[in-house]
C-alpha cells in the first residue's frame, strides 16, 4: 500500500507541479506527517523532490526529472485514453482505484503529447450500455472472474436456451464484454465453449488447476467465434418493394430486420429491396406490423401466410 501511495506522490507532482503537504494528504486520505515520512522515503531513495517554503511554497520535482513513455506516437498517446466504460470496469471492481488511471498516463507522456492526449481525454466518453437499461444479472462474475485470474476449474448451473439448469465443469480461459454484456470463453472436455456470465445461476472455484491451451488468444479466439456464429445464423430472405413514406424507419429497425440491397424507387413511390430475416415467421409478423407499406415479391407464398395471421388477428379481438 505505501508503495502505490509514494508512486502516486510522484504522479500528482509531475502533473500538477507543486503541492503542499495537506494537499497531498487530502488528495490520498492520510495524514500531514504520513506525507512528511513519505518525502522522507523518496528523498532517500534518490527521487529530487524539494521543499519550498512561504506561502506560495509546497513541495515539488526537480524540473529535469520526468518519467517517459518512449517510442509512442502521437495516435499511441490517444488510444490509452480511450477507456472502456465506467459500467464494465465497475463490473470488474475496477472503478474506485486509488489514483485515476489516467493521471498516471499524463504524468507519465512526454510533454510535446499531453495536450492532445487531454484533449482525447475530454472529447471521447465511451459509453456500453443501451438507451433502455435492462441490467443483466453479474453474480456470478465476481466467482467467474477469480477462477479466470488463478487458472482453478469452475462448477457452474447453467442455464440452457429452453430454461432447464445444467451443471458443468469447465476450465475458465477468459471473460470477454460484447456491448453491456459479458460472456466466458472456457474449455469443457477439451473444447472451447462459450458462456452467457448472466445465465450462470451458481458458481464454485475448484481447489484444482488446470493448464491453459499451448499459444491460445483470447482476443483471436473471440473474433473467430463471431465470424462463425454469424456464418451459422439461419436466414431467410425476403423481396419486397418498399413504400417510400417508412424506407428511413426500416433502416432504423436494424436490430429485427437486416437490408441486404436497395435500388432505386420506382415511378409509383415504390422502393424495390431485399430483406434478411433470422426466418419465416418473424418476417410474416415484421411485414404484416408495416400494413400496405410493404408488398411481398418473394417468396410466392410468403403474402398467403401474411394474410393468413392478419386474419386470426382480427378474429381474436372480433370475438374478445
Amino acid at each position: 500500500m505505501r508503495a502505490d501511495r509514494l508512486m502516486s506522490i510522484m504522479i500528482l507532482l509531475q502533473n500538477r507541479g507543486k503541492m503542499t503537504a495537506k494537499e497531498l494528504a487530502n488528495e490520498l486520505e492520510v495524514s500531514d506527517r504520513t506525507i512528511l515520512r513519505d518525502m522522507d522515503a523518496l528523498t532517500n531513495a534518490g527521487i529530487p523532490i524539494v521543499s519550498q517554503r512561504g506561502k506560495e511554497g509546497g513541495w515539488h520535482l526537480l524540473d529535469n526529472f520526468r518519467s517517459k513513455l518512449n517510442g509512442l506516437n502521437i495516435d499511441d498517446m490517444k488510444s490509452l485514453f480511450l477507456f472502456p466504460s465506467a459500467e464494465l470496469l465497475e463490473d470488474l471492481g475496477l472503478n474506485n482505484l486509488l489514483l485515476d488511471t489516467r493521471e498516471k498516463l499524463l504524468a507519465a507522456i512526454p510533454d510535446i503529447y499531453r495536450d492532445e492526449a487531454q484533449a482525447m481525454w475530454e472529447r471521447i466518453h465511451i459509453d456500453s450500455g443501451t438507451w433502455r437499461q435492462s441490467k443483466e444479472k453479474k453474480d456470478a462474475l465476481n466467482i467467474v472472474q477469480q477462477a479466470v485470474w488463478d487458472s482453478k476449474k469452475l462448477k457452474i448451473h447453467y442455464e440452457q436456451l429452453g430454461g432447464e439448469q445444467k451443471e458443468r465443469l469447465i476450465e475458465p480461459l477468459g471473460l470477454v464484454a460484447k456491448g453491456n454484456k459479458w460472456y466466458l470463453v472456457a474449455t469443457r472436455n477439451g473444447e472451447l465453449r462459450n458462456y452467457r456470465v448472466s445465465r450462470i445461476h451458481h458458481a464454485k472455484v475448484e481447489n484444482e488447476t488446470f493448464r491453459r491451451p499451448l499459444n491460445f488468444n483470447l482476443a483471436t479466439y473471440w473474433e473467430q467465434s463471431k465470424v462463425e456464429f454469424v456464418q451459422n445464423l439461419p436466414k431467410y430472405d425476403v423481396q419486397v418493394e418498399i413504400h417510400t413514406e417508412i424506407i428511413n424507419r426500416i433502416n432504423f429497425t436494424g436490430k429485427f430486420v437486416k437490408v441486404i440491397k436497395t435500388e432505386n424507387p420506382n415511378r409509383d413511390k415504390w422502393i424495390p429491396a431485399t430483406l434478411r430475416f433470422n426466418d419465416k415467421q418473424e418476417a410474416i409478423e415484421f411485414i404484416l406490423g408495416f400494413a400496405s407499406k410493404i408488398k411481398v415479391v418473394s417468396p410466392k407464398d410468403l403474402p398467403e401466410k401474411v394474410v393468413s395471421l392478419a386474419t386470426s388477428v382480427i378474429d381474436f379481438y372480433n370475438n374478445e
